[in-house]
């Protein structure tokens, strides 16, 4: 964590200066060849990674999801309580709920995780959110 003031006050530098001292300013910061981009676009990259390190990055799990995200060209899906997922696996339609309590419920069972009912239904070990739709599986090509 940053002083207070300390993190406003850098950024109003940032206001300050001309596209050449935030090239420096990105160099120093960054330690990368800045983008060619416009002052104003660097201004705006500059200070988020400045807030970024004050104030932390975002979690893991939401990186992970924006790097799925561009991966696939499509966001993905979230898991939430109340809904309710269908697959169909070899001609039979199943559907799990998601409950709002947090339990995993397909055929009268409560189940841990989705994983477990993927393996349920299919005999074999899948993830149950790429089984469901919510992450491509490992190693498939994008």
């Amino acid at each position: 964590m940053t002083k207070p003031g300390v993190l406003d006050a850098r950024l109003e530098e940032f206001e300050a200066m001309n596209l050449e001292q935030l090239r420096d300013a990105w160099r120093r910061q960054l330690r990368t060849t800045p983008p060619r981009v416009s002052a104003g676009l660097l201004r705006l990259a500059l200070a988020h990674a400045a807030q970024e390190k004050a104030l932390g990055g975002l979690p893991n799990a939401t990186r992970r999801r924006l790097r799925e995200t561009a991966s696939t060209g499509r966001p993905l899906p979230s898991i939430l309580p109340g809904m309710r997922l269908a697959r169909v696996w070899q001609g039979t339609t199943h559907i799990v709920t998601m409950g709002e309590d947090g339990v995993i419920r397909w055929n009268d069972r409560e189940w841990r995780s989705l994983s477990q009912v993927a393996r349920a239904i299919t005999g074999t070990n899948w993830s149950g959110p790429a089984f469901f739709g919510f992450r491509g599986k490992r190693g498939a090509a994008s």
